[in-house]
């Protein structure tokens, strides 16, 4: 129409200036794009007037003139435009009609300008296209997007100038390294790809030679995920310019095929995190080998040598290629899935390819098939989403045979200690499989274990050291879990013994031990620290390493985890220290000499003398010698004495006699020689007391012979370093430094006293003169009244005092040292110091004496020239405040206890004053300091707990706020808990009643419930309450009855806590779980783990606090009136929690939390049976069968049903109220009668106790023959199964008694023959079959199984409950107070049921309300109202778009394009869903699709209205750069890094949505061509839609958002 109108224009008005001005605009507006799109119209009508020839009627002048008004179009109109769009970038689709009207008048007036024209113009746009991503155009400079835009539509005219299009080319490439990811794609299109359209022959090959080895070099450079990205991109846009038949060889084209950078880029992309990267690189891949094939060419022409080279090709094994690249590409095209059950079908592929590859190179020695694209396919999976298909993936390679091939073990060692290092750090791969149990090993870790082992066997040797190497640095590198990093220490220490680690070994092992593992659990890190070391025993090349070097590796192996005397590891330790006698490497000594072959004896010696040997004393004050170096001498005198005492000619003594000489030489003179420097003696007092604490083992059964040799050297010594100890703590000690000296001395001094507590002579000695004496001066010191400037050795003075008193009074507390009257005197002292200013009245009563003194912070203006050396003290002054502190504690704890208040200090409100105090200290001292308070108040709170309620709270309260606050600090933790629990729960507290103390009551029960709370996330806290109440109220050793009644009787107060502790178990995280499981399984190791037998865990088990309440109750004797009580309070109390749980609507399910407890309490309340009275059993009853009428999972029905039989089997009295179940109206738990008829099957239990057998007997068939015939099949089968039983026991009877059963047994027979027949068949027989054999109705006998092992463990394991529900009977065990009786046995004696397996037959219950509904649903056609049937006809004669607009149908501008899909049903459909929502048309790869008849038969004749073009797949690139040309946004659906959602996308007019095939989506080569990606929001787990169902939702969107407000427009105007 343009066309038509212009020529008219033209040929009636040679006006051409007049229509120039009439068509252009001011440069400053923004015109329409209607007035862009007519001048557009106008010049593009001047073209073949300005055309050279002889019919034009224009001069040369004019035409001159026209070109000028031309390029002054691009001058002042266009390029002012354009400029101008990104500054008024309000409407987005303003903005891009306009950018592509504005382009194309470019695009028409270049060609009819001066040739230079489009260079000039080329080169004023090129330095916008250089803006960073943070610039903003400056005036007159365009958008990287519209500038993109501009170049696109000069290209055509460029592409003569050879210099020119390089620029402009480098320009696009550097554009696409620089400009944000949003703008590559639209350069790559818009530039690279319009330019090589434009190209042909020689510039064509230059220009891709250009990009191809620009991107190259760049990914070379830069090996990143971004550039791969980036790269990617480029190349599969011209991947049809790259990847064509070339010409034969030898060809000058650029080939791709021949480059390593470009497969290193392809595999890159396969293993991206992006999926449209791995779509690209695959895509490239699949281009590169149908290619290859077509070609039949060698790939490389020849072989190389010097490069790897990673794709061949060769003609004569072209089957063989492409069956290997077909199954590579469907297995990666298949994890793309992230679904197991859709990926582990092709898992055989990749056995397949691996076999491939293996013949391969076995055949030719130099593989067709490269190793590092089988990494790939590994390494997708590493990275999936789905844990599962990442642990498939790490099973996967652990299997790998190949790998026990040098060359391939060789190829993969990167990989392993790479990629595959990294995913193993996920501690979610080891849990343990379906089918193992509670400590076994994980399927994951016993595979690694073999794997490593074959693995390193495989290597070529010289290799295997550098790769074990870089693996342990892999370690070290970053932070690892405790799992993980435990099983792969187990899989390194089980290698096979080599040298293969030297010192750069022994650094990355440290650097494991000393930054990855100190956060991990103490088991687990102690686990972990033994299998390194068991590492280093067998891998160590010992030539290489000095003994010094061991001795210092050995040092970060923790004593309190790992490597202590008396375990397997240290025994280990030594005889390889034996074998390895003078083969270690020579050390070079400080002078430079080297030593000859170093004995581990002679090591030991030098280093001693080195140790001792200390420069002359300054004079100055010195600080403490660092302790490390005593750690590790030590060690090595430990490992030396140990190492020799195997010899057989040793003897223990003499070999340390002679090893310690220099220590004990200078320990003999500590005392008296005034000239022995100070540095020398603290390090002779440092090594004793290190080789006192390293020596101790863990065997107390027999002597150890080297501490016993020990302690006799050092005996001789006891007198020198006492007085040397006991002079410098009485007044020598006066320097800040000696703070810390003040801790050795004690600690040398606790570690003697301890060593010669079993000798008279020298206990007594210290016990008279020594600790009086240093009491005696502590006290003086303390008693010295404050300066008003605190000095430093006044407040050291006080610090040391104080830490005195606070180790004598903890000797003699835990009785190290007996008490003798001098040192009772002296401690009364002590005591009264304490109290002393109480003797004032006017004294506050909140404080008290000398509690809570403080240490003043000494000011250092006198010793400003030591201010360098004391200012890190003096910062950690704090630290040494708080100990005084703590310090004064200990000894008030232990004075209460020992000597009480002092007689003179015994006012009334004394002890209140005392507990003020210790509330004060609560908030003073730190929270990891305050157990001695606790301590303390535990002696003084019960005292004041009615009188003084408000303190007594208050002190309670503030306790467990710092317990609480301490709960992620497992070393203060526990010893906290454990003092809280003592203090709060002490018995005169729990003792309590209603009418005393009711708030403090009240706290108590809050707090205990907030502890069960604590528990659930961190076991063992519950256990810790559970054991110290009942061993209060029951305890082991029984006092006098009166006494015990009355402590008894505070459980009725507390009764929550025992019914809490019956059904306490939480149900933890996976992860949670997995942790556990671990510690389960190193506990299993046993000694082989040292862990095992030197970390001290607490009983932290979650099953602790029910072992602990069942054993507690278990104890209970029914025949005293309060245990009777207690019992039923608490069956109560459990069946109240069973029904809220029956009555509750939270989902039940199998294993649940609510299913376990349901089960715990039915396991409670069956312990209990025995114990119960007979009148409270006829209370209960009736719970018991409303229980059974509840829906209940299989495990719990087992138990009640066993309750039912039990009670009938012991009171048959209930035998009537038990028929009158069958009798109850239950609708809507039809099946729980099968509860019931499960009862009847063992009705020849409950029959001997029965008073009228026959009559019994006679009742119980005439129920069960009623519901024989019950609609439902699980209650038929049911009653079959108990009228076989009860039958068999009625035969019986009938013999004895001839006509007991009348004519009934006939019909009974009969009715038992047909079920039998009419079971013979199908899942009939089957489930008749499995109920008849399942454990309940077979091997089980109520009484005679009746045993605390079937209720809590052998039941639960074959009702399928988890196993973390199974209670073995060593737990019970371990409890020494379990009580066991003749009537309720520990063990089940019989052996039945322990050898049966879980058995598959669940009872099913299913009520009314689980039924499927069966709904209807009528699809209903609705036909548009202005489409009348009548009028049909005549409008078939028309083309598409005019029927639809004589029907006065709306039409949008979507244009949807379908050329990518191939199955006409999907056609169709689609063709209907844009003839419904008015698509202005639908591309089709073919129109014959149209008469396809599965086209029709769901396009039902839409085809009619819609009009449909044909654009074929290979055309789509040029149709899709025209659609742009156009104005068109192309939007696909594709999930990438930058889509967008659905919901929040906006669709500009003029769309085009490009739909992908089912199977691969939209191909690599086109998606760089979409604008925007758009992705539909999903929830499920398959993560794919139909493509038709994607198209529709799409499809809709739009017409809501166009369609939907153009109609009310039009309404609008027609009303």
């Amino acid at each position: 129409m343009y066309s038509v109108l212009i020529n008219a224009v033209l040929s009636s008005s040679p006006d051409y200036d007049r229509l120039f001005e009439s068509l252009s605009w001011p440069s400053e507006s923004w015109p329409g794009t209607e007035r862009v799109e007519a001048l557009t119209a106008f010049i593009e009508g001047l073209g073949p007037l300005l055309a050279d020839s002889d019919t034009t009627p224009l001069t040369a002048a004019k035409r001159r003139s026209i070109r000028d008004k031309i390029e002054s179009v691009i001058w002042a109109q266009c390029l002012p435009l354009l400029s101008r769009i990104p500054a008024e970038a309000g409407e987005g689709v303003r903005c891009r009609e306009s950018t592509a009207a504005a382009c194309r008048l470019v695009s028409v007036c270049v060609p009819l300008c001066e040739e230079a024209v489009p260079g000039r113009v080329a080169l004023s746009v090129l330095p916008s296209l250089q803006l960073s991503e943070e610039e903003l155009p400056g005036p007159g400079r365009l958008s990287v997007e519209v500038a993109s835009e501009v170049m696109a539509a000069l290209i055509p005219s460029l592409s003569a100038d050879e210099q020119l299009a390089l620029t402009t080319v480098s320009s696009a490439l550097s554009c696409i390294k620089t400009l944000p990811d949003a703008l590559v794609s639209k350069i790559t299109i818009r530039l690279l790809l319009s330019f090589l359209n434009c190209c042909s022959g020689a510039k064509l090959k230059s220009i891709l030679k250009l990009v191809l080895e620009d991107l190259c070099s760049w990914h070379c450079t830069d090996r990143t995920p971004v550039v791969t990205e980036r790269a990617l991109l480029c190349l599969t846009a011209m991947s049809d310019h790259l990847l064509k038949p070339h010409s034969p060889p030898p060809s000058s084209e650029p080939d791709p095929r021949l480059s390593l950078q470009f497969w290193r880029m392809v595999q890159d992309g396969l293993t991206h995190r992006d999926s449209v990267s791995r779509k690209r690189a695959l895509y490239l891949l699949k281009r590169c080998v149908a290619l290859s094939e077509e070609e039949q060419v060698n790939c490389p022409l020849s072989p190389s040598v010097e490069d790897e080279t990673l794709f061949k090709w060769a003609p004569d094994k072209s089957k063989l290629l492409r069956e290997f690249w077909e199954d590579y590409a469907l297995v990666m095209e298949t994890l793309e899935e992230n679904q197991v059950h859709v990926v582990r079908p092709v898992l055989n592929r990749i056995d397949t390819l691996i076999q491939t590859t293996v013949n391969d190179s076995q055949a030719s020695g130099q593989g067709l098939f490269h190793p590092s694209w089988l990494l790939c396919v590994y390494q997708r999976m590493f990275h999936s989403e789905n844990k599962s298909l990442m642990r498939e993936g790490v099973c996967h390679l652990l299997e790998l045979q190949v790998l026990q091939q040098p060359a391939f073990a060789l190829a993969f060692s990167q990989f392993i200690v790479g990629p595959f290092m990294d995913v193993l750090s996920e501690t979610s791969l080891f849990h343990r499989s379906v089918e193992q149990s509670v400590g076994e090993c994980p399927e994951l870790g016993a595979k690694l274990q073999v794997f490593m082992a074959t693995f390193f066997s495989s290597l070529p040797s010289e290799h295997r050291g550098c790769v074990l190497l870089q693996l342990i640095q892999q370690l070290g590198s970053k932070h690892w879990c405790a799992v993980p990093l435990l099983f792969l220490s187990q899989a390194l220490s089980k290698l096979p013994p080599s040298p293969l680690l030297g010192i750069d070994g022994f650094a990355a092992l440290r650097e494991v031990l000393r930054c990855t593992m100190v956060t991990h659990q103490v088991l687990l890190r102690g686990a972990a620290q033994c299998f390194l070391l068991n590492t280093a025993l067998c891998l160590t090349e010992v030539n290489a390493v000095t003994l010094d070097d061991v001795f210092s590796f050995l040092m970060h192996f923790r004593a309190d985890e790992s490597l202590r005397r008396g375990t397997q590891i240290w025994n280990q330790l030594c005889t390889w220290l034996s074998d390895n006698e003078a083969r270690f490497k020579p050390r070079i000594m400080e002078d430079g000499a080297v030593t000859k072959k170093e004995t581990v004896r002679g090591y030991v010696q030098d280093e001693i003398h080195a140790y001792l040997r200390v420069p002359v004393s300054t004079g100055q004050t010195e600080r403490l010698p660092d302790s490390k170096e005593a750690d590790k001498l030590a060690r090595a005198i430990l490992l030396c004495v140990d190492m020799e005492k195997s010899q057989p000619s040793a003897e223990v003594g003499n070999t340390l006699e002679s090893l310690l000489s220099p220590l004990l030489d200078t320990l003999s003179r500590v005392s008296t020689n005034i000239y022995l420097p100070l540095r020398k003696s603290d390090k002779s007092l440092q090594l004793v007391l290190r080789l006192f604490q390293l020596g101790g083992t863990l065997s107390c059964q027999q002597a150890d012979g080297v501490m016993v040799a020990m302690e006799k050297l050092i005996f001789k010594l006891v007198d020198p370093i006492q007085e040397f100890i006991l002079r410098r703590l009485c007044g020598e000690l006066q320097e800040l430094f000696d703070v810390e000296r003040a801790e050795l001395y004690l600690s040398v001094l606790r570690q003697l006293v301890v060593m010669y507590s079993s000798t008279p002579l020298h206990h007594k000695k210290i016990q008279q003169n020594g600790f009086p004496k240093l009491i005696k001066h502590s006290l003086k010191v303390l008693q010295e009244p404050s300066q008003q400037i605190p000095s430093v050795a006044n407040q050291v003075a006080r610090a040391v005092a104080m830490a005195s008193m606070a180790t004598i009074c903890g000797l003699v507390e835990h009785e190290v040292i007996g008490i003798q009257s001098e040192t009772i005197s002296v401690l009364k002292a002590l005591n009264d110091y304490f109290y002393s200013s109480l003797l004032t009245s006017s004294q506050s009563q909140s404080s008290l004496g000398n509690f809570n003194k403080r240490l003043l912070k000494p000011l250092t203006g006198d010793c400003s020239s030591d201010l360098g050396v004391l200012g890190p003290l003096l910062q950690d002054w704090g630290r040494i405040a708080a100990n005084f502190m703590r310090d004064q504690w200990i000894c008030l704890s232990f004075l209460i206890k020992m000597v009480g208040i002092p007689e003179i200090s015994r006012a009334p409100d004394t002890l209140k004053a005392a507990l003020s105090c210790s509330v004060e200290a609560l908030a003073l001292l730190p929270s990891d300091l305050v157990l001695p308070v606790l301590s303390f108040m535990e002696t003084v709170l019960p005292q004041l707990v009615v009188d003084e309620e408000a303190l007594c709270m208050e002190a309670v309260t503030l306790s467990w706020e710092l317990v609480q606050g301490l709960s992620n600090n497992a070393h203060d933790f526990w010893p906290s808990l454990k003092g809280f629990v003592t203090l709060a729960f002490h018995r005169k507290l729990l003792e309590l009643t209603h009418t005393q103390a009711l708030t403090l009551l009240a706290t108590l029960k809050q707090i205990a419930t907030e502890l069960i709370e604590l528990s659930e996330s961190k076991s063992g806290v519950f256990g810790v309450l559970l054991q110290h109440c009942c061993q209060t109220w029951l305890p082991t050793d029984q006092g006098s009855s009166d006494q015990a009644d009355t402590v008894f009787s505070s459980v009725f107060s507390h009764i929550n806590i025992l019914t809490e502790a019956c059904v306490y178990g939480p149900v933890f995280r996976r992860d949670q779980r997995l942790i556990q499981d671990v510690q389960t399984y190193v506990e299993q190791l046993g000694e082989q783990c040292a862990g095992n037998v030197i970390v001290t865990s607490d009983n932290r088990d979650d099953q602790l606090p029910r072992t602990c309440v069942l054993t507690f109750l278990s104890r209970l004797d029914s025949s005293n009136l309060q245990h009777e009580r207690v019992i039923e309070e608490l069956v109560l109390a459990l069946l109240k929690k069973d029904n809220d749980i029956s009555k509750s609507k939270v989902r039940y399910y199998s294993n649940s939390l609510q299913h376990r407890v349901k089960n715990r309490v039915w396991q409670t309340l069956l312990l209990l049976l025995p114990k119960l009275r007979e009148e409270f059993v006829a209370t209960l009853l009736k719970h018991v069968y409303a229980a059974g009428f509840c829906s209940n999972q299989a495990s719990v029905k087992y138990l009640i049903e066993w309750m039912m039989i039990l009670i009938l089997v012991h009171y048959p009295q209930h035998m009537d109220s038990f028929w009158g179940c069958f009798n109850m109206d239950h609708e809507k738990t039809k099946t729980s009668i099968c509860t019931f008829l499960s009862v009847l099957v063992h009705f020849n239990v409950i029959m001997p106790n029965l008073k009228d057998k026959a009559e019994q007997l006679r009742k119980a068939l005439d129920i069960i023959l009623q519901w024989c015939f019950n609609h439902n099949f699980s209650v038929r089968l049911y009653a079959l199964l108990a009228l076989k039983r009860v039958w068999s026991l009625a035969e019986v009877q009938a013999e004895q008694e001839a006509d007991a059963f009348g004519g009934l047994s006939t019909v009974i027979k009969a009715c038992l023959n047909q079920a039998e027949a009419m079971q013979s068949t199908g899942n009939a027989n089957k489930n008749w079959i499995r109920i008849q054999e399942h454990f309940f109705f077979g091997a089980f006998h109520p009484v005679r199984d009746y045993s605390v092992e079937t209720i809590f463990y052998t039941f639960p394991s074959l009702s399928e409950l988890a196993d973390d529900e199974w209670i073995p009977p060593w737990k019970f065990e371990k409890l020494s107070c379990f009580s066991k009786s003749p009537s309720f046995p520990l063990r089940n004696s019989a052996p039945d049921l322990s050898q049966l397996q879980p058995g598959d037959w669940i009872q099913q219950d299913k009520s009314e309300q689980d039924k499927e509904e069966r709904w209807a649903e009528v699809q209903k056609k609705i036909t548009p109202w202005r489409l009348g049937i009548q009028e049909q006809e005549p409008e078939l004669q028309l083309v598409p778009p005019q029927r639809a607009a004589r029907l006065g149908k709306l039409h949008g501008a979507l244009l949807v394009v379908a050329s990518l899909i191939d199955k006409p049903t999907n056609l169709g459909g689609l063709c209907r869903t844009c003839e419904i929502f008015g698509a202005s048309a639908l591309v089709l790869d073919s129109l014959r699709h149209v008469t396809d008849k599965h086209f029709q038969s769901l396009s039902v004749s839409s085809e009619l209205w819609l009009p449909l073009l044909e654009v074929k797949p290979v055309e789509l690139t040029d149709f899709l750069q025209v659609k742009k040309n156009e104005g068109y946004c192309i939007v696909g659906v594709e999930q990438t890094a930058n889509s967008q959602n659905l919901q929040d996308y906006q669709f500009p007019e003029k769309t085009l949505l490009l739909l992908g095939n089912e199977r691969e989506g939209i191909p690599a080569n086109l998606l760089q061509m979409l604008d925007v990606c758009v992705e539909i929001p999903q929830q499920g787990v398959i993560r794919s839609l139909n493509v038709h169902v994607s198209a529709a939702l799409l499809i809709w969107e739009y017409t809501r958002q166009h369609l939907a407000s153009a109609s009310v427009e039009v309404n609008s105007k027609h009303s």
